[in-house]
């Protein structure tokens, strides 16, 4: 499928990946974000300067689990965005 159709079976809660990725267990995912806000941890009020515990909102964004296993924010590149091998896994 093409990144039009991934895009959709993220917002739909799906996960997605491509077929060209070359490391195995690799997908994105959307995260919904808190738009009622949580109370920031150590590490986030570390980052920003802001006191922990402070309740911040968060906006939707997009997550890779990575072949090692963690999650970083996500963003397509070019080459993803007009890649037709996308799937829903």
């Amino acid at each position: 499928m093409d990144f039009s159709d991934a895009l959709r079976a993220l917002k739909g809660g799906g996960r997605i990946a491509r077929e060209g990725w070359n490391a195995g267990g690799q997908f994105v995912v959307r995260q919904a974000g808190y738009p009622d806000g949580i109370p920031i941890n150590a590490n986030t009020a570390e980052a920003t300067g802001i006191e922990e515990g402070t309740v911040c909102r968060f906006r939707p964004y997009l997550m890779l689990h990575t072949a090692d296993g963690s999650f970083v924010p996500w963003a397509p590149t070019v080459s993803d965005v007009l890649a037709e091998d996308w799937e829903q896994i």
